[in-house]
């Protein structure tokens, strides 16, 4: 059978979700499961492949680590990170600090001239040189560990605020609050509140899933079936009932812009959401961390969740089998790219 004019005639009507699946029948069904099964279930490290337990995840997580341009305010002040300097503005001018290790001294006085609060210039001098020449080290922990470890010590909000850049900052904190249930500058409530508010609201589109897997691997992408299946992925999409599903990397753009919809420095622990992409499943899922400060050296502790887990899992009642909630640092999961302005 001729699959790709088949396919090509299909899809010149406007069909609906259910005409198009009803198109692809139990092949695609049969092609996505088996897909489905590979990407469960294989390539974590038991036959073959790697996970996140085994794998040199600081090589991983630094390949990509460096500041964004991004602009805040501090204590009336703007702040700017600029190429290579921190620009300080007030009604009067502006003044500009280098990101040079040279200049930690400038930067401590113009912390206490502006009397800007938590000494934004100095912690951005001392940290962004520390990455540049990477004297720095991750820390990798489960979800609950990640917080437990930096909870009680001497972060760097500011540090993360470069780390995020200007990205993924534009939902508004109560547009969260009302998904998650809890504020943005309590980001571990809201990480949890992401997966019923998930669940609640939306849930992993097999249909497309189905979809795609016949246009890879049938078609060989000579037919767009996953058109028919597209729709707005957005908070308030979800909320106005227009969201017919979503993917992976949608899930994991709407965490990252959960996690950024308040300024790092006003969370009770500041974090920086990251795009995790594991090129051998085809998976996007999300990175969550923060710095702080131990005898002198700066420390990145990481952790990593996954609402495809979470919502899929939870729809087709397999937690039994795959395991229960958001935790992403384990054995079933790999990276091959860490993004941290996704």
């Amino acid at each position: 059978m001729d699959w790709a004019s088949a396919f090509s005639e299909i899809s010149e009507k406007d069909l609906s979700r259910r005409q198009m699946l009803s198109a692809l029948g139990g092949g695609g069904v049969v092609l996505g499961g088996a897909k489905a099964a590979d990407n469960v279930l294989i390539g974590y490290g038991v036959l073959v492949g790697t996970n996140l337990h085994d794998q040199d995840l600081s090589a991983v997580a630094g390949e990509r680590l460096e500041p964004s341009p991004f602009a805040t305010t501090v204590s009336g002040h703007e702040i700017q990170l600029k190429e290579d300097e921190i620009r300080v503005h007030d009604g009067e001018g502006r003044q500009a600090i280098p990101l040079s290790a040279s200049a930690a001294a400038d930067a401590d006085q113009l912390d206490t001239e502006l009397e800007l609060a938590g000494q934004p210039l100095g912690q951005l001098v001392s940290d962004l040189s520390a990455i540049e020449a990477d004297d720095y080290r991750f820390e990798f922990f489960g979800y609950e560990d990640f917080f437990r470890r930096v909870r009680g010590t001497e972060t760097r909000p500011f540090t993360i605020e470069a780390l995020r850049g200007d990205r993924y900052q534009h939902v508004e904190p109560l547009v969260i609050e009302s998904f998650s249930g809890a504020s943005p500058e309590q980001p571990k409530a809201v990480l949890e509140g992401l997966v019923e508010g998930f669940r609640d609201e939306t849930y992993y589109d097999i249909p497309r899933y189905l979809a795609g897997s016949v246009e890879d691997n049938i078609l060989f992408g000579s037919v767009d079936l996953r058109k028919h299946f597209r729709t707005p992925t957005e908070y308030d999409a979800m909320k106005a009932g227009e969201t017919a599903g979503m993917f992976c990397y949608e899930f994991t753009w709407r965490s990252v812009e959960a996690l950024h919809s308040v300024p790092a420095q006003q969370q009770e622990t500041p974090v920086v959401g990251a795009k995790v992409f594991d090129e051998r499943h085809k998976h996007v899922y999300t990175g969550v961390a923060s710095a702080f400060k131990e005898d002198g050296e700066l420390v990145i502790p990481m952790t990593f969740v996954d609402y495809t887990h979470s919502t899929l899992y939870d729809d087709l009642r397999l937690r039994w089998l795959l395991g229960e909630g958001m935790e992403g640092y384990d054995k079933r999961h790999r990276a091959t790219d860490i993004y941290w302005q996704p």
